[in-house]
């Protein structure tokens, strides 16, 4: 057999080891990070399988990759309206928070391994930022719901402060081998690494978002293959023009993912696929890469640098990132905890190795044993962590599914799967009895295997699976009610639109809105009381903390309202 068929062999049943070992990860709650790497080591030299691979220099190269392309469909999967009241938060978390975190963790280094200041900076800044890839897979796959700002913090920390880790890590390198002088030379290179990184990201994505949405291509399979290729293109542009790669994927995922774009839903699963197709090949080959019998060797200062990163650095870095922020003392402690380490400080481990500082296999050898540890003790335990501080809200039974309307390109709707709860707030009732959003349509009911055409007469029942036709807006709205089992009122600031016949007290017991008026009035009768003759589009009412104003009129009659929270 010839090496590369040999190749795609070994490399074809580590894969799909891996994809068998996510079924074991999701069943009993281990990081499936920490299994891809056992893999890994199990496959190793000094493993059952016996697979030599020793190239840092190609483990770096794909991990740099992977890395890429975990970050891109990190940022796809980022909400604007979700991420502002995260920004303030995640962004002090990814600057000051990596530079407490770097700094104590050093400190405590230079102790414990006999390291100079500067070697022990390295080792910290190394180690200080959180993975995405780890953060991404717990908060969305383990089925652990947190409140919408911490989930939004940590998601938002997690895909924002590898730059700043990467600065600090080349920083520190070039400081050691004497190719930068302290001082402005720093300050010069963290400016350009982050100016030229945000800059390059959002300049690419904007013009991939305009392409994908102007430019008709030959088939749908290509655009996925598009935007994976554009936002490659922003890590590969902003590297080369001296800034963060990983900001400019970031930023360019955020931005493209944020706009509608033709064949949307294949895009997002093509670079879910390609995620964790990623996070396979990277810790798997991490886990080849390393030598278990090295690792019992650095395991006693190994344990101590994790200790104090997990208990000292991280929880202090924190408190001064987050408290002027409102967040509570249980928010804070669960976001000590949820600092998980994963394939940043590996793949940054790599480079003092390639950049042959001595003592930098050694130094490897630490950073991965403080990552496994991590992966595996924090990773496991943080849904334990989130139940005994509280934190956990309730689950949602199933996501809703999006459907697509491929056949065409530009429509502003989906058909989106809906599950009806045991007590949801349609269970029981007839579909005529139901206030629906403006823009949304039962298209379909299934019960079991039986397909039932909805009417007006038609009862839902729990466990009914309702296939609704929903624009932008009335998708929005939809998400927000059928996501727990009580009624649900929209956020401040978020438009929501209903029709112009919904009763407030159909408002209030389905979306939790009280208006003060008359129950049986319908919001027309409502427009029609409060303006008289001043009824016309665009004109409204502030009642209470709710803002109501006219979207469309049918002659006099109030056809379409949209609401919004003060």
């Amino acid at each position: 057999m010839f090496a590369v068929e040999g190749l795609i062999l070994s490399g074809a049943v580590l894969v799909l080891i891996g994809i068998a070992s996510s079924r074991f990860s999701s069943r009993f709650g281990m990081p499936a990070l920490a299994l891809f790497i056992a893999i890994g080591m199990l496959a190793g030299s000094e493993g059952i399988g016996g697979i030599s691979f020793d190239s840092f220099i190609l483990a770096h190269g794909l991990g740099t990759v992977a890395l890429a392309v975990i970050l891109f469909d990190g940022g796809l999967r980022t909400h604007v309206s979700t991420l502002r009241p995260a920004l303030a938060p995640a962004l002090s978390l990814a600057t000051v928070g990596v530079l407490v975190t770097a700094a104590i963790t050093g400190a405590a280094a230079m102790y414990v391994l006999g390291l100079r200041p500067l070697e022990g900076l390295l080792l910290g800044s190394i180690v200080a930022s959180t993975d995405a890839a780890a953060v991404f897979t717990v908060l969305r796959f383990s089925g652990l719901r947190l409140p919408e700002r911490l989930a939004n913090t940590l998601e938002l920390e997690s895909g924002s402060n590898d730059p700043m880790a990467v600065f600090l890590t080349l920083g520190v390198l070039e400081l050691l081998l004497g190719q930068i002088e302290p001082g402005w030379p720093l300050v010069r290179l963290f400016l350009m690494q982050m100016g030229v990184g945000a800059a390059v990201g959002l300049l690419v994505g904007r013009i991939a978002h305009l392409l994908l949405v102007k430019v008709e291509l030959a088939a749908a399979g290509l655009y996925p293959v598009f935007a994976a290729a554009a936002g490659l293109l922003a890590f590969g542009l902003a590297a080369e023009l001296h800034g963060s790669g990983f900001l400019a994927v970031y930023l360019a995922g955020i931005v493209v993912g944020n706009g509608r774009v033709p064949f949307q839903r294949g895009i997002l699963q093509f670079l879910d696929g390609m995620a964790w197709l990623s996070q396979i090949t990277l810790f798997v080959l991490l886990g080849l890469l390393i030598y278990p019998s090295r690792l019992m060797e650095v395991a006693g200062p190994g344990l101590l640098v994790t200790a104090v990163l997990v208990l000292i650095a991280r929880p202090v870095a924190v408190l001064v990132a987050l408290f002027p922020l409102r967040f509570t003392g249980r928010e804070l402690a669960f976001v000590s905890w949820a600092g998980l380490k994963g394939a940043v400080p590996i793949v940054l481990g790599t480079y003092p190795l390639l950049l042959g500082l001595p003592g930098g296999e050694r130094l490897f050898d630490i950073v991965f044993f403080v990552v496994l540890v991590s992966a595996v003790t924090q990773g496991w335990t943080l849904p334990a962590v989130a139940r005994a501080l509280g934190l956990q809200q309730p689950g949602v039974a199933n996501a809703p599914a999006t459907l697509e309307i491929t056949t065409l390109r530009n429509a502003d709707a989906d058909i989106v799967e809906y599950t009806v709860d045991e007590g949801g707030w349609m269970a029981g009732r007839s579909l005529r009895d139901v206030a629906l959003p403006a823009g949304a349509v039962v298209a379909m009911i299934t019960r079991g295997e039986s397909i039932i055409p909805p009417r007006g007469s038609t009862r839902v029942e729990p466990g009914d699976r309702l296939f609704f036709v929903l624009n932008s807006s009335a998708r929005r709205v939809m998400d927000r009610v059928l996501a727990g089992s009580h009624a649900t009122a929209p956020e401040g600031g978020t438009e929501f639109p209903l029709a112009g016949d919904t009763t407030l007290a159909e408002l209030e017991e389905f979306y939790g809105v009280h208006v003060e008026a008359d129950p049986e009035w319908t919001l027309d009768d409502l427009m029609h009381a409060r303006l008289g003759e001043r009824v016309a589009e665009g004109r409204g009412i502030t009642t209470g903390e709710v803002k109501l104003h006219i979207r469309r009129l049918h002659g006099t009659r109030v056809d379409e309202v949209g609401l919004r929270l003060l």
